[in-house]
């Protein structure tokens, strides 16, 4: 049974959580926050729902990705291990994971409130199509942003029960963050995509030209947090997590440059995990403050 659980939590990557789950905490404590939090459920049950929401939605759009991709890995030396391809779990089984994730998402969903019980089946709609995008856009770093940028909007709209300004904002961060380093990530990639026909941004423009990209995405990204920032109540707490975020994006351009690739995958993970959870604990605890 564990060595099951090991097998399809790295069918998913879960320890990828760390990019989109600090950005639903922050959504959520920022709500509860500075809007009157009226319910008859404590906010920490209302909590467990957000949390288990954002595990069942990733299960499931990870899933899902790695089961349309799983010719693309088998043929790519890269990920030619993967669970699918590599015959540790079948491509039913893999399915039949995503379909028991995904109703679990939209059950948990519509058991929040109205609005995120409406909203569930569009958000699980873009998690599963990104995994098609590479096939007809390079904008799909863009697309995989987005999914990760429902995250705040979700866990704002389930304190609250309606939408704002402010959790959209943080979804542009995130959407740009995201692509950003997706973008970086996708170096590694160019030559196989390339020949593959799929579409990717390093697919169609030179290294140095997908790095400048990376970096204007990035350049919006700290522009958003910005903007984002100004929205709280202030505190230093806040802006040691802005500075540390924009500096940590900083290092990851400084890391990875066009003649200097082998460090993509720290800069991809190490980095960016660093710069999600250090930006969640100084706001929220600004926040709570």
């Amino acid at each position: 049974m564990n060595n099951t659980v090991l097998i399809y939590a790295s069918l998913v990557r879960f320890a990828h959580t760390v990019f989109a789950m600090p950005f639903a905490l922050i959504g959520f404590v920022y709500a509860l926050r500075t809007t009157d939090f009226h319910t008859a459920r404590p906010w920490g049950w209302l909590l467990v729902q957000v949390v288990l929401c954002m595990v069942f939605a990733r299960n499931a759009a990870m899933g899902f990705n790695r089961w349309a991709d799983r010719h693309l890995d088998a043929r790519n030396p890269r990920t030619a291990g993967r669970e699918i391809p590599a015959g540790v779990i079948s491509p039913a089984r893999a399915l039949w994971f995503v379909g028991i994730n995904a109703a679990l998402f939209l059950a948990v969903a519509a058991t929040i409130n109205a609005l995120t019980a409406a909203l569930a089946p569009a958000a699980l709609a873009v998690l599963l199509f990104y995994s098609y995008c590479k096939r007809f856009t390079c904008l799909a770093h863009l697309v995989l942003g987005l999914s990760l940028g429902i995250a705040p909007v979700g866990a704002y709209v389930a304190v609250t029960g309606h939408l704002a300004p402010e959790p959209c904002i943080l979804a542009l961060l995130v959407m740009t963050w995201c692509g950003g380093f997706d973008v970086i990530y996708a170096l590694q990639d160019r030559d196989f995509d390339r020949a593959s026909g799929l579409r990717s941004i390093p697919a169609r423009f030179s290294v140095a030209a997908s790095l400048r990209i990376s970096l204007l995405l990035h350049a919006v990204s700290i522009g958003a947090l910005l903007w984002f920032a100004a929205c709280c109540p202030q505190s230093v707490w806040l802006w040691i997590g802005v500075g540390l975020f924009a500096a940590i994006l900083v290092a990851e351009h400084l890391l990875v440059t066009p003649g200097r690739q082998a460090r993509i995958p720290l800069a991809f993970g190490t980095l960016n995990g660093l710069a999600s959870l250090m930006l969640a604990f100084f706001t929220i605890l600004a926040l709570l403050r």
